[in-house]
């Protein structure tokens, strides 16, 4: 999220992604929230990072008029892509869903998802192979800081997959990443990544047939001197057809 190992290039940078790169870094950090946030809440002014970033997606939910106050609607069935340890699942979908599906590739976070209340069907699978349960659609489904290790056409097709399983009467898709400032994607090499552009992402979405009902950047993340983390949009999204 503070890049340093960071590169741009112009055409088919999706092609240096290796998911055994990207699998072998999440393997080798912490199973915490540090973990999770790449070291960013150690590095000194930015300890309230993941603090931020939950009420920012709380706030973002609220305008969706998801919530548990002032007659917002809480969901039934939601999926998470890319839960890692649950930082998301239990500080924000815990308390607006009756039950929650995650996508997980790393089999040591899936002991600590076991653990959260409400969780129902873990898969121990990259966002790529993921394939929705027959019967099941989702009111909501939240992804986060996970697309980066997906090529624009795994990517393309994910989204696919996630708009034929939401529920076609309310259903809504949010997707939150950090955007790309440059001009161009850039692939950040410490995890196998990409970081695309907001037009990058308009593209993908209109291509998997989804539309954007609201977008807003994330607010309150912290700059200390020099260094700052990277800009953050949320996505909502929901089927051309609904």
């Amino acid at each position: 999220m503070i890049g340093s190992n960071i590169a741009s290039s112009t055409s088919a940078i999706d092609s240096l992604i290796k998911k055994e790169r990207s699998l072998q870094y999440w393997e080798n950090v912490d199973a915490s929230d540090d973990g999770m946030l790449g070291g960013v809440p150690t590095v000194a002014g930015f300890s309230n990072t993941s603090k931020i970033d939950l009420q920012g997606s709380r706030s973002f939910l609220a305008k969706l008029g998801i919530g548990m106050t002032n007659d917002r609607r809480t969901v039934a069935h939601t999926l998470e892509g890319g839960a890692g340890i649950g930082r998301v699942t239990d500080g924000l979908l815990r308390g607006l869903a009756l039950h929650i599906d995650v996508v997980e590739p790393v089999i040591k976070f899936n002991d600590k998802l076991r653990g959260i209340s409400g969780v129902r069907h873990i898969f121990n699978v990259g966002l790529e192979e993921w394939v929705p349960l027959e019967g099941v659609r989702y009111d909501l489904i939240w992804i986060q800081w996970c697309v980066g290790y997906l090529t624009d056409e795994q990517l393309l097709d994910f989204l696919k997959r996630c708009g034929q399983a939401l529920n076609p009467e309310h259903g809504v898709i949010v997707l939150k990443e950090n955007i790309s400032m440059s001009g161009s994607d850039l692939f950040d090499a410490t995890d196998s990544g990409l970081i695309r552009e907001d037009n990058k992402f308009r593209q993908l979405f209109t291509q998997a047939g989804l539309r954007i009902t609201k977008t807003d950047l994330q607010k309150g993340l912290p700059r200390v001197s020099s260094r700052k983390l990277l800009p953050v949009r949320m996505y909502a999204l929901k089927s051309q057809l609904m």
